[in-house]
């Protein structure tokens, strides 16, 4: 009889608009920020770092404006760690489509998609501010409808709403 999957070890889970996000340190750095499901618990610190990780996702959320600055270590292939460079130099309140993004990176849009889906650190890693051609939603981690695009939506009006 196969064993069941133990549960990531998070150093944090923390309860957002958007539900609980958990945080992961990978030595000094934060290494993942991942999307968890709605009935997580929120689990208190176990590292500083991962406080200060917490306190920045709290302040963004309460305000979109917040520049979040936190050491960070991102596991990928060169051209995925490019992407997310990228990503983070999207101004908020503005949006690039999976199209311009590529021919900014000499690539194409399905390898742009491919790269925000396997994004480890959302939200600090702003996967959320690309879009479809002609100002649709496209997809977010990987689904095209549901509860995930209904984040990417709440994301993207969050931060338009934020002077």
């Amino acid at each position: 009889m196969p064993q069941a999957a133990k549960p990531q070890p998070f150093d944090a889970v923390v309860t957002t608009p958007i539900g609980p996000l958990g945080i992961m340190l990978n030595d000094e750095a934060i290494g993942r920020i991942t999307f968890l499901p709605p009935r997580r618990r929120p689990q208190a610190p176990t590292h500083p770092l991962a406080r200060e990780a917490a306190t920045q996702l709290t302040r963004y959320f309460a305000d979109a404006g917040f520049c979040f600055d936190l050491p960070l270590v991102e596991h990928g292939t060169p051209f995925q760690r490019r992407v997310w460079v990228a990503l983070r130099a999207i101004p908020r309140g503005e949006t690039r489509s999976y199209g311009a993004l590529a021919a900014t990176l000499a690539s194409g849009p399905r390898a742009i998609g491919g790269a925000c889906r396997a994004n480890p650190l959302v939200i600090v890693t702003p996967c959320h501010r690309v879009i479809a051609a002609h100002g649709s939603l496209g997809g977010f981690s990987g689904a095209v409808e549901g509860r995930p695009l209904a984040t990417k939506r709440w994301l993207l009006e969050h931060e338009m709403t934020t002077p």
